[in-house]
C-alpha cells in the first residue's frame, strides 16, 4: 500500500512524464506543440514555439531520463536549433503529504552573439517557468481533490 505522499508523487510523475500534457501548464508561453512519437518516458520528443521569442522561437525537447523522483529533458532552441538546453523536474515528498515539484532550466548559448542574449532568455524562462510551476501545482491539487 502506498502512502498518500507517494500516491500524490505518482500522480505528479504521471502528468510530468506525458509530454502531451505539458501544454496544460505551459501554454501561456509555449505553443504549437507537436509530439514526435510516443509522448511517455525516455526518448519522448516534442516540438513547440516560444511566444515572444522572436524569429528563432522554435524549440525541441527529448526526455533523457524519467523516474518518479526526477525527469530530465534535453532541448535545442534558437537559430538552427543550435542553442542547447536542459530542464530537470525534481519530485520530493512534502511535509504533511503531497509532493514538491521543482524545475531547473540550463541554457548554453550557441555562439558569442547568442551569448549576448542569454541573460534575457534566462530571465524570460525563469519568469515563465515560475508561472508554469504554479499552474502545474493547481493541476495537481485539482487531481488530488478529484481523487479524494
Amino acid at each position: 500500500m502506498r502512502s498518500r505522499a507517494a500516491s500524490r508523487r505518482c500522480r505528479g510523475y504521471e502528468l510530468l512524464d506525458d509530454l502531451a500534457a505539458h501544454p496544460r501548464w505551459t501554454d501561456h508561453f509555449l505553443v504549437d506543440w507537436e509530439l514526435i512519437g510516443d509522448p511517455h518516458g525516455v526518448g519522448a520528443k516534442a516540438r513547440f514555439r516560444a511566444k515572444g521569442a522572436g524569429a528563432n522561437a522554435r524549440s525541441e525537447i527529448e526526455v533523457l531520463s524519467s523516474t518518479p523522483r526526477q525527469i530530465v529533458e534535453q532541448g535545442r532552441s534558437g537559430k538552427d536549433l543550435s542553442r542547447r538546453t536542459r530542464g530537470t523536474y525534481e519530485l520530493a515528498p512534502a511535509d504533511g503529504g503531497g509532493t514538491v515539484v521543482t524545475f531547473t532550466n540550463e541554457v548554453w548559448p550557441s555562439s558569442r552573439l547568442d551569448a549576448l542574449g542569454t541573460p534575457f532568455a534566462k530571465a524570460y524562462l525563469r519568469r515563465n517557468n515560475a508561472k508554469a510551476l504554479e499552474r502545474l501545482r493547481q493541476l495537481l491539487d485539482d487531481r488530488v481533490a478529484a481523487a479524494a
